[in-house]
Parts: structure tokens; sequence; C-alpha cells
């Protein structure tokens, strides 16, 4: 018989790692949904988003919460920078040449970090840090479960965004038909600037919600990055819901692996459901075909 005082408290843990999983994944199924493109400097840009959250808690004593009203937006604009100035000129209108791009900044974000911040691990100190939450007889930690209430707030202000606004119809428009989006006056590099943005501003409230449970360093975001993958392949390519529900699942599933296999075989059970989701289904649980 299973001892489900331990099963549970490790499924719940896995939830509250899978919502943050998820709000990483969201912006990368973001992007792909309008750009049509892989960023790989999605992970790079993770570690960007934890270093800000470190040097605002270091330099100026700032709450990692209460940097959810700075960094997040300094993460969209520096998204629409990028976009605007480096990705979509570079470009010339072929994909391929984005995929070379977004790894050639992946690579000079992350040896500049080297250079500025050494190798080092940092940690922020908060007075909650190593306070728990007791649910269903688990101790969960309370950063993870504000990470994943945060999560999810985050997710469902996506989807009302992609849903009731003019720049959701906008983006969704453009998602679908990209031709047809122009003929009817949307401002395409505009729209794509401002989905880009917005896949980066879910970095930052994702390095927000992360870092009073976690660290940052240079190479942190290598981990993230391909998991946000699995998720984005899992869910389906573009779909938020998806993303959402693939991450969870994949919270879990590391969390139930590190149980049973040990903490250093706990991802391979992400991995297995990657090649098996690629074979029977690759499309995702809610994605499309083309």
């Amino acid at each position: 018989m299973p001892d489900w005082g331990i099963i549970i408290p490790s499924v719940l843990n896995g939830l509250t790692t899978g919502a943050l999983y998820a709000l990483v994944a969201l912006g990368l199924t973001l992007i792909y949904g309008v750009l049509h493109i892989i960023n790989f400097a999605h992970g790079a840009l993770l570690m960007v988003g934890l270093y800000a959250v470190y040097y605002l808690n270091a330099q100026f004593g700032l709450d990692p919460y209460v940097s959810l009203l700075i960094v997040p937006p300094v993460m969209f604009a520096l998204g629409y920078a990028l976009q605007r100035g480096i990705i979509g000129k570079a470009a010339h209108g072929r994909d391929e040449n984005i995929l070379l791009v977004t790894l050639g900044l992946a690579i000079v974000i992350e040896n500049l970090s080297l250079y500025f911040f050494r190798s080092d691990t940092r940690i922020v100190d908060t007075p909650y840090s190593f306070k728990t939450v007791e649910f269903l007889g688990a101790f969960l930690p309370l950063p993870k479960v504000v990470a994943f209430f945060g999560a999810l707030a985050t997710a469902g202000l996506l989807w009302l965004l992609m849903t009731r606004t003019d720049l959701g119809r906008a983006i969704r428009a453009l998602a679908k038909e990209r031709k047809g989006a122009s003929l009817v006056g949307i401002d395409i590099e505009h729209v794509f600037a401002m989905s880009f943005g917005l896949g980066i501003a879910c970095l930052g409230v994702a390095a927000c919600l992360l870092l009073p449970s976690y660290y940052v360093n240079p190479q942190v975001g290598h981990g993230f990055i391909l998991i946000a993958f699995t998720i984005v392949v899992l869910g389906g390519m573009g779909s938020f819901i998806g993303a959402l529900l693939g991450g969870l699942i994949i919270g879990v599933v590391e969390a139930l692996g590190g149980l049973f296999l040990g903490e250093s075989l706990g991802q391979i059970g992400i991995f297995v459901i990657f090649i098996l989701v690629l074979i029977f289904r690759p499309t995702g649980l809610l994605g499309q075909k083309a």
C-alpha cells in the first residue's frame, strides 16, 4: 500500500512548483503562438529578471513581492525593445534567422552576466523564506504557496487580456492569419513587439515569485528553459490553458519522480513524458493541428 502521508505532500509540493513552471512556459507559448518561433533566450531573460529582483533587495531592501510593481514592467519594456530593435530587424522575415538571433542573445546575456556577476550563487533572505503552511497534513513552504496563487492569478490576467481587450484580439488575429491582420489595419510589428514584451513580462513575474525560495546565478535559466519547452509541447504549442495544465502535470511528475527514484533521477519522468507526447500526440494535450 502506498504511504499517502508521503505522497500527498509530494503532490502538493509538485503543484506549487508546477505553477511556477507554467508561468515561465506561458511566456514561451505566447511568443510561439504569435511569432511562431522558439525563443532560445527565454532562460537567459529569466535569469536577468532574477538578478533584477536580487539587486533591488540587496541595494534598496525591496521585498521580492513588492518588486512585482517594478520588475515585470521593466522586463516588458526590455522584451519590446529586443523584438522591435534587434530580433525583428535581424530576422528579415525568416524564422530561422530569429532562432539564431535569440540563441545569440542567450549566449551574450549569459556571458555578460558571468563577467559582471561572476558565477557565485546568490539568494534573498526574507522573514518568510522558511515559514510553512499546513494543508491536508502537508507542510508547504509559504513562498511556494504564494507563488502558486500568484501564477494562477497571472495566468488568469493573461487570459482576460487575450480574450477581452483589443490588444488580445489583435494578437489572436495575428496568430491565426498574419496577412489578413495586416489588411484590416493591425500594426504587425507593434503587435509582435507587444507579444514578445508580454512573454518576457511573465518571466519578470516568475522571478519575483520564485526568488524568495530559490537562487540566482548566470546558469539558472538552463534548467527552467528545458522544462518550459517540455511543458509547451505537452500542453500544445500556443495553448495557454495547455501550458498551465502541462506545468502542473510536470511539477507533480517531478515531485513523485524525486520521491520514488531519488532527487538525482527525479526529472527522468519529465523527459519520458516529452518523448511519449512527441511520439503519440505531437499536437500536445490541447494543441490543434496546423
